[in-house]
């Protein structure tokens, strides 16, 4: 695989960010071979999503959310993404009745506007990417 600019779905950050050890080798090098070019993304929804699952005990950190999630922010080396009006427009239009979460709908939406790759395990994106309406690449 060459580089990519790869948009992390929240989940794929969230294991990135913390050395999962699940995730193949084969990716993990590819985001590092992403990470020197400059070319990782993720979404600010993403943030939204880490926060409530921090809140919800569903994901541990070990200080308070707001330093965790900017220390993170820092140290993935990751360009934000901030909802524009373009990502807001494409995540109401996106082709093929694609499932109605808000979050899953901007991530989408996103790499759509800004032609970006999503880095994801998610059923519902995968499927989705199957019938070309944007890029994945499973974890």
């Amino acid at each position: 695989m060459s580089e990519l600019n790869i948009l992390f779905d929240t989940h794929a950050w969230l294991w990135f960010v913390a050395g999962d050890i699940k995730i193949d080798p084969k990716i993990i090098t590819l985001v590092e071979k992403s990470r020197e070019m400059n070319s990782l993304y993720l979404s600010s929804i993403s943030l939204w999503e880490t926060s409530m699952l921090i809140k919800k005990e569903r994901v541990n950190v070990n200080q308070p959310t707001l330093s965790w999630i900017k220390s993170a922010i820092k140290t993935s080396n990751i360009h934000l993404i901030h909802i524009t009006p373009e990502i807001a427009y494409e995540s109401t239009e996106l082709p093929n009745n694609f499932h109605g979460d808000p979050a899953d709908r901007i991530i989408v939406a996103t790499a759509r506007v800004m032609d970006l790759i999503i880095l994801t395990r998610d059923h519902k994106i995968l499927d989705y990417s199957k019938n070309k309406f944007v890029q994945t690449v499973a974890i």
